[in-house]
């Protein structure tokens, strides 16, 4: 099992992410939104600006302060 570093330390298995979406679309926006009201987001920005989500297989939400392309360099190295 990989784990990738999304961001202050903390970690996410290979396996289990989906995507990697930038929060610049309305869409993106909404669907944190909704994950927030339910439970399934998981804030890992420490009080930063989100600028990722990572969407893993389990339908949680994990929120980042690295942006997209940061994270596809550390999923595919």
């Amino acid at each position: 099992m990989k784990l990738i570093d999304v961001g202050f330390g903390n970690l996410v298995s290979r396996d289990r992410i989906i995507a990697v979406v930038a929060t610049d679309s309305l869409p993106v926006r909404r669907m944190v939104q909704d994950a927030k009201d339910s439970g399934r987001a998981i804030d890992v920005t420490c009080g930063k600006k989100t600028l990722s989500v990572v969407i893993t297989d389990s339908d949680h939400l994990v929120l980042s302060a690295e942006d997209a392309e940061t994270l596809k360099l550390k999923i595919d190295g």
